[in-house]
């Protein structure tokens, strides 16, 4: 059998394993099969009327520097963008209120700011207070980011700060979130200070002082011409390096042999390779393991579905009188967005001049308002809230609604010891498998680079050693 490596998936994950692969062992073949006609995944990009738009995720952290290292070598280290920095504000009891200063995911590390909020009461601050001398949490097992954050801080601090931030993230229930699977480094401050404050100031004070002098702001990094771009120059660099893309080509059926893996295409074909790399989300992974009862965790994962919906204005038809970039909504609050990020003033590269861009999140776990309502039906559910925080005047001059059904993996509690289990039981059953990607471990896109280095290099290990 000639050296050769299938993936199976086209998106971040799927490509990052095919540029590890060409960078590191150029020996080897590889193929890519991806059922769409689409590279990214849920990265995509659209240019219309003079904006940049993306209709997946809006950009990436930057302090996680993979993807920045991918990009520098890719040549885009001049097309890299910071974004804008202002205030960011919680949709909470029919108001916005600022975020309190120093807060990092709703975890206060300054008091000041902190207590002359009024998104929090004068109890629920004194409650807060209290976390300093509040012993580290005895933790034999994993435990809900809810409960985690109600016996440090206390229930309103959570419901109004913290959960409309975190669970924003991961599109999830916090009271169901894993903890040791979203922010294990929150457990690990809290029990290194003995609290939680205090762990997490010292994190903001090594951030702050690991700042490369003149560096940006903005935490968060972006493209001149949209994510898209990154993905676009990847694949260039992938095919100039003999890469090979099967685009609506579905795998049927997957069998581990004692030579490598052979995959039985939607076309009856058979293709034979010495290793696999599966990317794709666990709904289209699950079938090819129906009769493995180890992975049958993934039959039951949820998954919540979520929609974006892009609206821009003339400017003088929309009256926003925040100074801000976005702002996120309080679970108690009765709207059907989530979040809303003021993309003209975070981005400002994405907007021609005298537009609005504003960029809104639909979608909670349990419910299924994406599955249920149109996409006309969401513009409208969109333009209905965001009346309740800006004016206005007039209708949008484009419209755009991306849905993501199922989208969103949920992390649930016990998440991180099911997903250390099963890679263990591939790693000794299948082991010229490798499986990666946002089922399992990585939701921002960095995580899914990260872990695609590290699925190449354990299932080279594994050829290399046979």
């Amino acid at each position: 059998m000639t050296q050769s490596i299938a993936i199976i998936g086209a998106g971040i994950s799927g490509l990052t394993s095919a540029y590890y692969l060409k960078k590191n062992f150029p020996e080897y073949d590889v193929t890519i099969y991806e059922a769409s006609v689409h590279t990214g995944g849920k990265i995509h990009t659209v240019r219309r009327n003079g904006f940049t738009i993306e209709l997946g995720p809006e950009s990436y952290l930057g302090r996680k520097h993979i993807m920045t290292d991918i990009a520098k070598e890719l040549g885009m280290e001049d097309e890299i963008v910071t974004n804008e920095t202002g205030q960011a504000y919680i949709y909470a009891n029919n108001e916005l209120y600022k975020i309190p200063g120093g807060s990092i995911l709703g975890i206060p590390t300054d008091w000041k700011p902190f207590y002359q909020s009024k998104l929090i009461s004068r109890k629920g601050k004194m409650r807060a207070g209290r976390e300093l001398f509040i012993r580290p949490l005895a933790m034999d097992k994993d435990m809900s980011v809810g409960t985690f954050f109600r016996k440090r801080l206390g229930d309103e601090v959570l419901e109004n700060l913290v959960e409309p931030l975190m669970g924003g993230i991961y599109g999830a229930n916090i009271d169901e979130l894993s903890l040791m699977s979203t922010f294990p480094n929150f457990k690990e401050q809290e029990e290194r200070y003995g609290s939680l404050i205090k762990g997490m100031r010292q994190v903001k004070k090594e951030r702050e002082k690991n700042k490369e002098e003149g560096a940006p702001k903005g935490q968060f990094n972006q493209f001149k011409n949209g994510l898209g771009s990154f993905i676009d120059k990847l694949v260039e660099y992938l095919r100039k390096e003999g890469v090979n893309f099967m685009f609506g080509t579905k795998v049927e059926k997957l069998n581990h042999t004692e030579e490598g893996v052979d995959l039985t295409l939607n076309n009856s074909d058979v293709q034979s390779f010495e290793g696999t790399i599966i990317t794709t989300p666990h709904q289209a992974f699950i079938d090819w393991f129906k009769d493995d009862p180890k992975m049958d965790y993934f039959k039951t994962m949820p998954s919540t579905s979520v929609a974006t919906v892009v609206l821009a204005f003339d400017e003088k038809d929309i009256e926003n009188t925040y100074d801000g970039t976005g702002f996120v909504i309080a679970r108690s609050s009765n709207t059907n967005i989530t979040a809303c990020t003021w993309t003209s003033k975070k981005w400002p590269h994405t907007t021609p001049e005298g537009k609005v861009l504003v960029r809104a999140y639909v979608g909670k776990p349990g419910e299924t308002i994406i599955e249920d309502s149109s996409k006309a039906e969401l513009v409208e559910l969109v333009l209905e809230d965001l009346s309740k925080m800006m004016n206005i005047k007039g209708r949008p001059v484009l419209e755009l609604v991306t849905k993501m059904p199922n989208s969103m993996p949920q992390y649930l509690v016990g998440h991180r010891d099911e997903i250390k289990a099963i890679k263990h039981h591939v790693k000794e059953t299948y082991p010229n498998i490798e499986m990666t990607g946002a089922s399992f471990e990585a939701v921002g896109l960095p995580d899914c680079i990260s872990q695609a280095s590290q699925a190449v290099q354990s299932l080279m290990m594994t050829l290399k050693t046979k």
